[in-house]
């Protein structure tokens, strides 16, 4: 493994992007300044992104990639207002025959709610992302989702994997109330708890979510994400790599944004990737400030950021066509 370390920094109408360490980078952030933060971390060694010795993915156990993501979990605390929230998107993960011996799942979502909390942030809530079972065995041929699997021994089946949006606060009073852009109707679609969406179907199988304490956690089901409105990652694939990009899906950050911001004030992404989180805040009127470590995704990120500003400074068709 080497360590090509670059930084670099861009900036555009209401966007800033930095390329570099966010474990460095966010240092260079004022205190108490982000609004919002929404992002999705490496999910510990699963993916290889690049190949450098900073990069999370690259982490030799789940014990050193916690050691190393902590530090980006102190910053990001630091760094935002009191009161305000960071939206952190994560999956469970699988353990296989190959690598680890056995078939099973692994507790990542557990894993990052006890980061977080150790770390000073307030679990505020949790919602489970709907996906399409069918979509993720081809996509992932894994296994335990295919129909010789359910037909030959049904006991090596599983339901597939969600994504989960993790929500935590700092502690404080939140200084500027959130007045969101969400109707009441979106509202209540969107923080429906999972008990309650299917009480009519399930009644004793499906129980609330619990902490340790017994005390019944709010998570929320969000139907409607379309797993393929991304922006296009395919220029930002470098050879040299295992060429794996996992952007955010833009309706996933689109709620967060709505949400949990007002327009006008600053989001933040330390995971930058191709620039979706930073993307989506500016087409909606907040500012937007990712970090990312990799030189091919940020300067990808940097095109998708300028060329949202051509579009959104470009007259309408009729305007030009005009006399």
């Amino acid at each position: 493994m080497t360590d090509m370390y670059a930084t670099d920094e861009a900036t555009g109408e209401g966007w800033k992007l930095l390329l570099g360490d966010s474990c460095e980078e966010l240092a260079r952030v004022q205190s108490d300044s982000v609004h919002l933060s929404v992002y999705s971390p490496p999910f510990a060694s699963l993916f290889t992104y690049s190949n450098s010795l900073r990069d999370l993915g690259n982490s030799a156990s789940r014990e050193e990639f916690f050691a190393h993501y902590a530090f980006i979990i102190a910053e990001n605390l630091r760094v935002t207002t009191p009161g305000r929230l960071a939206a952190v998107h994560v999956q469970n993960l699988t353990t296989t025959k190959a690598t680890h011996g056995v078939i099973s799942m692994t507790d990542f979502r557990g894993e990052v709610i006890r980061a977080y909390q150790h770390a000073g942030w307030l679990f505020h809530g949790e919602v489970t992302v709907d996906k399409d079972p069918q979509a993720q065995a081809i996509r992932t041929k894994a296994q335990a989702l295919m129909f010789q699997t359910l037909h030959r021994d049904s006991s090596m089946t599983r339901p597939a994997l969600a994504d989960y949006l993790l929500l935590f606060r700092k502690p404080g009073r939140n200084p500027v109330p959130i007045q969101g852009d969400v109707s009441n109707e979106e509202w209540i679609n969107w923080a429906r708890p999972a008990w309650q969406a299917f009480h009519d179907e399930i009644t004793d199988a499906l129980l609330p979510a619990t902490d340790d304490s017994g005390l019944i956690l709010p998570r929320s089901v969000w139907y409607g994400i379309r797993e393929m409105n991304t922006l296009n990652a395919r220029v930002a694939r470098d050879d040299a790599d295992e060429r794996h990009i996992c952007p955010l899906q833009l309706d996933f950050i689109e709620r967060c944004v709505r949400l949990w911001s007002n327009k006008g004030e600053l989001v933040l992404s330390p995971f930058a990737g191709i620039g979706s989180e930073v993307y989506t805040a500016v087409k909606l009127d907040r500012r937007g400030l990712g970090i990312e470590l990799k030189p091919s995704y940020w300067r990808t990120a940097v095109d998708n950021l300028t060329q949202l500003e051509h579009e959104t400074l470009a007259p309408p068709l009729f305007e030009v066509a005009s006399p």
